[in-house]
């Protein structure tokens, strides 16, 4: 039997993103996983917007539509699955309300709450109920990714020498995806120095440029500020002894180069040529939802959960708090 599923919030991610794409294209929301995956079905959706809602239940043929969560609405054990696909300011609210409904597991877009702290007690409130709680960092279930920072933890690409990772949209909000994915090839990390920034579309999640550090060696890790105002920019490059990796285009696009000897200037080092590959990114929703359904099915470890969703929003709270210390705002 299918997985009960009920999906709080019916925008973007829940479902918007797969609304009009092709059946034959790897889908980027939560409904559109979970409609190519026997093993769920969504069983009711909530969302205050009516539009919203009923478009949702009408593309995704959902039987039970809310526009209020109320307590006689279901009883702890209704639900096997809760995801939490509403804005920032609503996940805490919206978590809060899927622990008394006691599913088997909650699947909640990042980041946790709108502040660390209010992202710590969640999580420790999940862990003491013994519900998993997966956390949408997608480019941790994007197979390409994951395959490559295999090899870099297994040594094929040599010692880390620098990396710069260019984002949009907020250091918390976007910036986090960043700082989570250079977990996943660099491990432990530091704040060095906060830079100039701007906010691009958050008024108090400012687009920051920083310095990282790795935690072993102190090696440079640039996060550069884009601005959302004109090019949404998502990009990771890191530099090791023995070649660079690529992320272009928010994981859509993957790039290698590796070390060679230069026929041009004897005794030097250099890059060859690009290899480019097709990204896997378009999979990622597709394989959190295997995963998800292994780990209900087995206990099998999750790929992102809350430990390091708060590990990346600790990260990016001390440097949106830095910022906004020395942004000027604009006088109008």
């Amino acid at each position: 039997m299918a997985y009960k599923v009920l999906i709080i919030g019916c925008g973007a991610i829940a479902g918007g993103y797969d609304a009009e794409r092709s059946p034959d294209d790897w889908p980027l929301s939560h409904a559109g996983a979970i409609a190519r995956d026997d093993r769920f079905d969504i069983w009711a959706c909530f969302d205050t917007d009516d539009d919203a809602r009923y478009d949702f239940m009408d593309r995704w043929d959902v039987p039970i539509c809310l526009g209020e969560l109320e307590p006689p609405f279901a009883k702890p054990g209704d639900f096997d699955v809760v995801v939490i696909a509403s804005p920032t300011q609503f996940h805490a609210e919206h978590l809060e309300y899927a622990l008394t409904l006691r599913p088997k597991l909650v699947f909640c877009e990042k980041p946790l709450a709108a502040d660390l702290e209010g992202a710590r007690n969640l999580a420790a409130q999940f862990d003491t109920a013994r519900i998993p709680l997966a956390v949408n960092y997608t480019r941790r279930w994007a197979p390409d990714l994951v395959e490559l920072a295999q090899e870099v933890r297994a040594g094929d690409w040599g010692t880390l020498i620098s990396a710069i990772g260019t984002y949009t949209k907020g250091i918390v909000h976007n910036g986090s995806h960043m700082v989570d994915l250079l977990g996943m090839f660099v491990g432990e990390m530091r704040v060095h120095s906060v830079g100039p920034g701007w906010c691009d579309f958050w008024d108090d999640d400012p687009t920051v440029s920083t310095m990282l550090t790795t935690g072993d060696l102190g090696l440079p890790i640039h996060l550069i500020a884009g601005d959302a105002e004109h090019v949404t920019h998502f990009e990771l490059v890191l530099n090791y002894e023995r070649g660079e990796i690529a992320m272009r285009d928010g994981g859509m696009r993957i790039e290698t180069r590796r070390v060679q000897d230069s026929e041009t200037f004897a005794g030097y080092r250099q890059l060859g040529l690009p290899e480019r590959m097709p990204g896997r990114y378009p999979e990622a929703m597709t394989q959190a939802y295997a995963n998800i359904a292994e780990a209900l099915d087995t206990g099998a470890r999750l790929a992102s959960t809350a430990q390091n969703a708060i590990e990346a929003h600790k990260f990016c709270e001390e440097i949106r708090l830095k910022a906004l210390e020395t942004i000027k705002k604009d006088p109008e």
